[in-house]
C-alpha cells in the first residue's frame, strides 16, 4: 500500500497551513478576548478561504466545490485544526447531504453554500434526544401543500446566524420516519430560546431553539419521509473525520510548541527538554501523533479507493474515538510542560485545552463511539479493525 502523499495532495497542504497561519493564527487573541471579529476581519478571511482554493472541500466542482479527496480533506482539517478558538470553522464545508436535494433545492442553497454566500446549519440534537438519536421528538405534519413542525432542540450551532437551518424531524410522531427539512431564516415559529455560554469563545453560538407551528412548503423537505438517518450517514463519516484530523492538527500544535518551550527553558542549570520526565512526555506525545495520523490517512485513502459505506462508517468512529482523546492527551501534557505558563490564556496551548475537550463530545460522544464499535464488533467481528487489504 502506497500511503505517499501525491503532488496534488501536498499543494493542498501548502495552502491550507499557509491560509491557517496568515488568516486565523493573527486573529486568535482579539476572538478570545472580544468574543467575537469584526465584519472586516470576517471578511477577509472568507475572501482568503477563497483565494486559497478551500471553500467547500468537501463538495463537487459542479457545485462549486472543490471536489477535493477525503485524504484532502483531512489533510485541510488537519491544518486549519491548528487555529485556537474554533477558527476553523470559517472554513466552510457545507452538509454533504445537501447533494442529496432536489436541482431547485441545490440551486437555492447548495451552490451558494459552496460558495460562502450563505450558511446552513445542522440542528439535530434535542433535551432528549443526543447521542439517542432515535430519541427525535420534534414532528412534522402535514397540512395541505405545506408541513407544520412542533418541537425544540438544542446546541443547534450557528442556527442563529445561518439562513438556512437543516432540521430532524419524525413525520407524524412516528420515530421510524426520520424526516430533513430546509427552514430558512426569519420563517415565523423558529425562535431563539436561549444563547448559552460556552468554555470555546469561537464568535459563533449554540442556541437553543423552539419551534413552534414552524410552517413550511412540502418543497423544503430534503429527499423523502423516513430518509433523515440514511441522509446523515455519510454526513456523520465526513464529521467524524474531520474531527480526528483536527484534533491531531491542534495536538501537532501544542506539541511544537511545548518542544520549543521545553529546548528554552533553564532550570537546575539544563533545558527541561534535557529531563528524562519531559523526555518521556514528548515520547508519548509523538506515538500518539503518529498513531492518530495513520490510522486517518490510512482509512481515508481507503474511503477513496472505494472503501465500502458501512465499514467506513465503523472506521470512522473508531478514528474519532481515537484521536480525540489522544489529541486531549497530547495537549494536557503539552501544558504541563508549560507549567504555569501553560494556564494563560496568551498561549495558544491553553486555548487549545479548551477547543480539544469539545472534540471528544460532539458528532457522537467517545462512548457512542465505542456503542457502535461494539455493535461492528459483535456483528461481523474485529476484521473492520484488525483486518488488513
Amino acid at each position: 500500500m502506497d500511503m505517499a502523499f501525491t503532488r496534488e495532495d501536498l499543494d493542498v497542504r501548502e495552502r491550507a497551513r499557509s491560509f491557517a497561519r496568515q488568516h486565523l493564527w493573527p486573529h486568535e487573541i482579539t476572538l478570545d478576548e472580544n468574543g467575537s471579529l469584526d465584519e472586516a476581519t470576517e471578511a477577509g478571511i472568507r475572501q482568503g478561504v477563497l483565494d486559497y482554493r478551500l471553500n467547500a472541500i468537501n463538495h463537487d466542482p459542479e457545485h462549486g466545490g472543490q471536489g477535493m479527496t477525503i485524504v484532502q480533506q483531512c489533510i485541510v482539517n488537519e491544518e486549519v485544526g491548528s487555529a485556537t478558538n474554533g477558527l476553523w470553522g470559517r472554513v466552510w464545508q457545507p452538509p454533504i447531504c445537501l447533494k442529496q436535494g432536489t436541482p431547485e433545492q441545490i440551486a437555492a442553497y447548495l451552490v451558494p453554500a459552496c460558495r460562502g454566500d450563505i450558511t446552513v446549519s445542522f440542528c439535530v440534537t434535542e433535551p432528549g434526544a443526543g447521542s439517542d438519536a432515535g430519541g427525535i421528538r420534534t414532528s412534522a405534519s402535514l397540512d395541505g401543500n405545506h408541513y407544520v413542525i412542533n418541537g425544540e432542540k438544542c446546541f443547534a450551532s450557528h442556527s442563529d446566524s445561518a439562513e438556512a437551518n437543516l432540521v430532524t424531524t419524525i413525520m407524524d410522531g412516528d420515530p421510524a420516519r426520520p424526516t430533513l427539512f430546509l427552514v430558512d431564516k426569519g420563517t415565523r415559529g423558529f425562535d431563539m430560546r436561549r444563547m448559552p455560554r460556552f468554555s470555546q469563545r469561537s464568535g459563533h453560538e449554540h442556541p437553543e431553539v423552539d419551534l413552534v407551528d414552524v410552517r413550511i412548503p412540502a418543497t423544503q423537505m430534503l429527499g423523502d419521509v423516513g430518509e433523515g438517518f440514511e441522509l446523515t450517514k455519510d454526513w456523520f463519516v465526513e464529521a467524524r473525520l474531520a474531527i480526528a484530523a483536527r484534533s491531531i492538527g491542534m495536538a501537532i500544535r501544542a506539541s511544537e510548541l511545548a518542544l520549543e518551550w521545553a529546548r528554552e527553558r533553564q532550570q537546575f542549570g539544563r533545558a527541561i527538554i534535557e529531563f528524562q520526565g519531559i523526555g518521556f512526555m514528548f515520547a508519548e506525545m509523538a506515538t500518539e501523533i503518529m498513531a492518530g495520523k495513520s490510522m486517518i490517512y490510512r482509512t481515508a485513502q481507503e474511503i477513496d479507493s472505494g472503501l465500502d459505506r458501512r465499514t467506513a462508517h465503523a472506521k470512522a468512529s473508531a478514528i474519532k474515538y481515537y484521536c480525540s482523546e489522544a489529541a486531549f492527551r497530547v495537549v494536557d501534557r503539552a501544558a504541563q510542560v508549560f507549567g504555569g505558563r501553560g494556564m494563560m490564556c496568551e498561549n495558544p496551548v491553553e486555548r487549545l485545552t479548551r477547543d480539544v475537550r469539545l472534540e471528544r463530545i460532539w458528532e457522537g460522544t467517545s462512548e457512542i463511539q465505542k456503542v457502535i464499535m461494539a455493535g461492528q464488533i459483535m456483528k461481523r467481528g474485529l476484521d473492520p479493525y484488525a483486518g488488513w487489504t
